[in-house]
């Protein structure tokens, strides 16, 4: 067990993904600096179930992911422009009062690796995912919504692989909190697989419905 700083967001982290923030509240310009002088540069990120960030007050889920920073810039004001990578998995074991900023007793959380055949099935899953994924992330772009650039290649690592494809499907928060919360690869890419079903059937009737209002051509 370790004690953590930690950074409750209103989005998910996810190991090997990249996060941008702009910390502007007195209790987390303390934590970047703390964090600055620490050898590791690292804080916990969990997402928040109820509440807002700015202010205090939220209600926060269990799980979350070690955040390393890795650019940091401070502005004349004391405003910090920092740019965090998402390392590996954590368990909150106990919220520890926030003094200044909110700090958790955490446990790591190692994903269940496959091996062998098992590890073999979830690369080919991922791949045929990660085609579902860049489908419907083209198709939310031609409907005019902000998608992730879903062109990137992703690790072949089965692990990092799968919390990199997660990080690229066009799911939400909740959705995106139950992949991290999967115990391995297999059963993050089986979830995410399920909940491309959904989104598709929406992007499909999004498009029947977009078409549907287009005008006749009367010439």
């Amino acid at each position: 067990m370790a004690v953590l700083p930690m950074f409750p967001l209103g989005s998910v982290l996810l190991p090997g993904a990249v996060l941008p923030l702009h910390v502007f509240e007195p209790r987390y310009r303390a934590l970047v600096r703390d964090c600055l002088e620490a050898p590791d540069h690292e804080f916990g990120v969990t997402l928040i179930a109820r509440g807002s960030e700015v202010g205090g007050g939220d209600q926060r889920l269990e799980v979350g992911t070690v955040a390393r920073m890795v650019q940091v810039a401070e502005m004349d004001d004391g405003r910090f422009a920092v740019v965090c990578v998402g390392t590996r998995r954590i368990r909150v074991n106990a919220w520890l009062p926030d003094d200044p900023y909110p700090l958790a007793d955490v446990d790591e959380w190692p994903d269940d690796r496959p091996v062998g055949d098992a590890a073999d099935e979830v690369e080919r899953r991922i791949a045929a995912t990660l085609a579902r994924v860049r489908r419907s992330c083209a198709l939310s772009a031609e409907l005019g919504d902000s998608v992730v650039d879903a062109s990137v290649d992703i690790s072949d690592d089965p692990v990092l692989g799968s919390y990199h494809l997660a990080a690229l499907a066009p799911v939400g928060p909740a959705d995106t909190y139950r992949l991290l919360c999967e115990a391995g690869p297999e059963a993050r890419v089986a979830a995410l697989d399920s909940m491309m079903d959904d989104v598709e059937v929406l992007l499909e009737f999004r498009l029947a419905d977009e078409s549907a209002e287009l005008p006749l051509d009367e010439s």
